[in-house]
């Protein structure tokens, strides 16, 4: 049998996991970062399953300083501090490792190159195939035939193994034990290792193609001519010190007995425990194949709360295509945990509530006599389908007493289901009534197919949640299972796991259709008792009583009416996409003079670089490849190369076709002809809608062929003409409102145009002298300083130099001093308060705004500034679609709201009511949230008989 021993180098992997979901978090339900533990148990679980290891250990870093310390003083100390969340994360990893019963190699005085560089000679030597995980480049000296390097895949990328010719290949040398030579003279900015200053990589591989070691190098200094041979003269005493830092020792006192690193079964019940604590669900069903819930303990406190967010949504269907704990600061306004503690979690089985199915129409009636004197009732619904336009109904459910609750099953024939819901009219219709449910809206949009609706008040303890803790999940069973220390029952127990073959519920008997559903209710409805005084305390009521709760309604009207699509259009356009994207590839073929897949981004880089050799310093990725993302390939069509404009071209129009103009027609909703998109309130954190099927946020805009798409938007009839109004520059104009900032402010107060008035200043020249390319550059400066944009970053952008772009931003922050200050005092309010604000008081929690480490600072500083400036355009657009949907609805017009794009509110709107419909949307757009200092908010409108016309 062949014998396979894995190394793991667990920093290296630990904090690669970390970071890879630093943008989207995974929380827990007592807020702990579980971003570490998830991803390196995935890898771990990736390797045992995949590349079926016969042995494994894994090796860490410890505290005690190694020999390298010794030898120079500075060794590694460039490092940042090491998040608190992953200092708060080791300990779980090391439970989870013994766990799978895997060994845990330590040995003070050394690092975990160290103990796998001396366990990969021993294991070698005795015949096994060693394999080093790791992304770490300096294990490159260490490769044989026999031990190669492993580098799992990362954020999408393959999987890459190195051996002998992939490492002299990489670094341009002829032997593997070059790679500490090469070290040596260019040094190692990640551990601290000087090397010679102004030696890189290449100088590095050109220099021992001559002399093959450092030690030749040094020796025959005085031989190399000109500069480089007077930096190697200057620097040998720190290039010999860099080669021993560098050289990875093997003679650590740590034994190769096989047995002990041969992979045994696992210890199950150490897994389930700690999986149930860190709350990893779906992986202790996929590894244990059994359920786990929550281990529920003490409270966490507030240093332990981590932002989190949603992955971004990419396609129209809304696939994505993301030793001593150092504890940050507690902070003044969240120091107290607001979720209680609990001894273990609850089921129904414990509880034993006293749940009532009525089924006859008598019942019915009675209920409803005995349910209108009541003013607060927790409801849902139960139904065939996850989307609102397709389901139908199976059930409702009421509670309005913790613990108890009433379940009125609905027949398979809809009419029969329609005349139940008559028999519930009186409550439905009773305006006194507040409703509460979680995700209100599809329980409405169900209703509404139905012709019924709540007319009461509502209370969304989704959204509740939402506006308290924008981050995390807000799933009802998530919310129960912190919040209450219950587990509801899971939906697989009624109608199967996800997949082909689940049921609906529908299919199951109305005694155990009745305990789910109405927990349900009962659980939202104790919920609410636990989340109104939580707006207070948090002081966010505002925000869910006149933003978030009142919008509702208005989401679930649009989502009714949906869009009419016209599809022979996009049938057309298809087809001339494919013609052009077919022509454009032709076209890359002819230049390049070979046919290759112009879809594979490794065989592209090897044609332009290593064929055609158009950039000789083309970077490479982490596996090797080219890089030849768009930012690439833009840089060449700027230097002239026509290839690049026809791979842009090509990759454009294929994207353009299968993402959205392909895609669209299948979202037709058969019973309505239209497109029905679903709004997600709750999801961004900045307060922002989201969309999915489709994805309205994501429709392209930045290129004609992108535009096109839009088209296919259309009228629901000849009657009809689309509306489409959106709001100007509303980002800056709540940037100049919050910051006060005295020259942006007169410039909107005078109705300049903002980006000439910037170049003015910036550029010192009177406004009738901004030219084209100075309002440009201002522009970029405007929409980029503010997003933590840097010299760097607009200097790419832009392309031009670092140097200039630097004056540039030093010249935008004395010209609009108020800016600089607001970015300062933004920061400085969320280190003293643990948040920012909005001006309708929505709040962002910034756990990690104190944290040692600068990059995550850096993300929560970054965080501070943009939240109020986002999330205020966020509150503006919604509070305008109540105050337009509202005064439509006043006015009895018979035209609709259909669609919400990031600033831009699209109307389907009768041709007569035109006239006065178009000011009553600008006045009710233009003061739905006045702005301090006077800044003027302004909307535009136009019509069309297509979004983009409209547009």
């Amino acid at each position: 049998m062949d014998k396979r021993l894995f190394l793991l180098d667990a920093y290296a992997l630990v904090f690669r996991a970390y970071y890879a979901l630093i943008r989207s978090p995974r929380i827990t339900t007592k807020n702990k970062n579980t971003n570490a533990q998830f991803g390196f148990t995935n890898t771990l679980v990736e390797l045992i399953t995949k590349q079926k290891p016969t042995h494994m250990a894994v090796c860490f870093d410890t505290h005690e300083l190694t020999e390298r310390h010794t030898d120079f003083v500075d060794y590694k100390a460039n490092r940042q501090e090491t998040p608190e969340d992953i200092l708060i994360a080791v300990p779980d990893i090391k439970r989870i490792i013994k766990g799978f019963n895997i060994p845990v190699i330590e040995a003070p005085g050394y690092e975990a190159d160290d103990i796998i560089g001396t366990l990969s000679k021993k294991a070698a030597d005795e015949g096994y195939e060693v394999f080093m995980v790791t992304s770490d480049k300096d294990y490159g000296q260490l490769v044989s035939e026999k031990i190669k390097i492993y580098k799992p895949g990362y954020q999408g990328s393959d999987v890459e193994i190195m051996g002998p010719e992939q490492v002299c290949a990489k670094w341009n040398i002829r032997n593997v034990s070059q790679v500490i030579d090469v070290l040596g003279l260019m040094g190692d900015s990640v551990d601290n290792i000087p090397g010679i200053a102004g030696v890189g990589e290449k100088t590095a591989a050109k220099l021992l193609a001559e002399y093959e070691t450092l030690e030749n190098v040094v020796a025959n200094a005085e031989n190399i001519k000109g500069a480089l041979g007077k930096k190697v003269q200057e620097g040998k005493e720190m290039a010999i010190l860099s080669k021993k830092l560098a050289t990875i020792i093997t003679d650590v006192p740590v034994e190769f007995h096989e047995e002990n690193f041969q992979l045994k079964d696992w210890n199950r019940e150490e897994l389930k425990s700690i999986f149930a604590e860190l709350e990893f669900r779906t992986l202790a069903r996929r590894l244990l194949g059994e359920e786990v819930a929550a281990t529920v303990t003490t409270t966490g406190s507030a240093a332990s709360k981590t932002s989190s967010g949603k992955g971004v949504q990419i396609d129209l269907f809304g696939n994505v295509i993301g030793g001593d704990v150092i504890a940050a600061p507690l902070q003044p306004e969240a120091e107290e945990e607001d979720a209680p503690s609990f001894p273990g979690l609850k089921t129904i089985n414990d509880a034993q509530p006293n749940y009532k199915a009525v089924t006859d129409e008598k019942d019915i009636k009675a209920l409803v006599e005995e349910l209108l004197p009541v003013k607060e009732i927790s409801f849902d619904t139960e139904t065939t389908n996850i989307d609102a336009n397709l389901a139908e109904l199976v059930g409702l459910s009421f509670s309005i007493k913790a613990g108890q609750g009433y379940y009125i099953p609905c027949p398979a024939d809809q009419e029969a289901t329609r005349k139940t819901l008559q028999w519930l009219r009186p409550l439905f219709d009773d305006e006194d009534k507040l409703w509460i449910g979680q995700n209100l809206k599809y329980d409405l949009l169900v209703l509404k197919w139905y012709g019924v609706g709540l007319n009461g008040a509502i209370f969304d303890t989704m959204l509740a949640h939402y506006v308290i803790e924008p981050d995390g999940k807000r799933n009802m069973d998530f919310l129960s299972e912190k919040f209450l220390g219950y587990k509801p029952i899971p939906i697989g127990d009624l109608i199967g796991k996800k997949g082909k073959t689940q049921g609906n519920m529908r299919d199951v008997e109305i005694e155990k259709a009745k305990d789910y559903a109405v927990e349900d209710a009962d659980i939202t409805l104790q919920l609410k008792a636990v989340f109104e005084p939580l707006l207070k305390k948090r002081q966010v009521q505002k925000v869910f009583d006149e933003v978030e709760n009142p919008l509702v309604q208005v989401l679930t009207d649009m989502e009714f009416e949906g869009v009419r699509i016209d599809e022979e259009f996009l049938k057309n356009y298809s087809q001339e996409l494919e013609k052009e994207a077919a022509a454009a590839e032709k076209n890359v073929f002819e230049i390049a003079g070979v046919r290759f897949n112009l879809a594979s981004p490794k065989q592209l880089g090897e044609v332009l670089f290593d064929k055609l050799k158009l950039d000789p310093s083309a970077r490479k990725t982490k596996t090797g490849q080219y890089q030849t993302g768009e930012d690439v390939l833009l840089k060449l069509a700027a230097r002239g190369h026509v290839i690049a404009d026809e791979i842009i071209a090509f990759r454009e129009l294929t994207k353009l076709r299968s993402t959205y103009v392909d895609a669209l027609p299948q979202l037709i909703n058969p019973k309505t002809g239209r497109v029905h998109t679903t709004y997600g309130q709750a999801v961004a954190v900045t307060g922002r809608l989201a969309s999915n099927n489709p994805n309205l946020q994501n429709i392209p805009v930045r290129t004609e062929r992108g535009k096109e798409i839009r088209k296919a938007f259309i009228p629901r009839d000849e009657k009809h003409v689309l509306l489409s109004a959106d709001y100007s520059q509303i980002e800056l104009r709540i940037v100049a409102a919050i910051s006060g900032d005295t020259n942006m402010v007169n410039a909107f107060k005078n109705g300049t145009d903002i980006h000439t008035a910037t170049a003015s200043k910036v550029f010192n020249v009177a406004m009738e002298e901004v030219t084209k390319e100075m309002r440009y550059k201002s522009k970029s400066v405007n929409f980029g300083i503010i997003y933590g944009q840097g010299a760097f970053g607009l200097a790419d952008n832009l392309g031009i130099s670092r140097t200039e772009a630097k004056g540039i931003i030093e010249s935008y922050k004395k010209e609009f001093s108020g800016i600089q200050k607001y970015m300062d005092d933004m920061i400085n309010f969320a280190r003293e308060h643990g948040y920012v604000q909005t001006l309708m008081g929505r709040k962002r929690w910034l756990k990690d705004i104190n944290s040692s480490n600068f990059t995550v600072r850096g993300f929560a500083e970054r965080n501070a500034i943009n939240s109020p400036i986002q999330g205020t355009a966020a509150d503006m657009i919604k509070l305008a679609m109540q105050k337009v949907y509202t005064a439509m609805k006043k006015e009895k017009m018979k035209s609709r709201m259909i669609l919400q794009v990031h600033d831009e509110l699209i109307f389907d709107a009768v041709r007569d009511e035109v006239q006065e419909l178009r000011p009553l949307i600008l006045e009710n757009m233009e003061s739905a949230l006045p702005l301090p200092f006077g800044v003027p908010v302004v909307a535009e409108c136009g019509e069309g008989n297509n979004w983009l016309e409209a547009h």
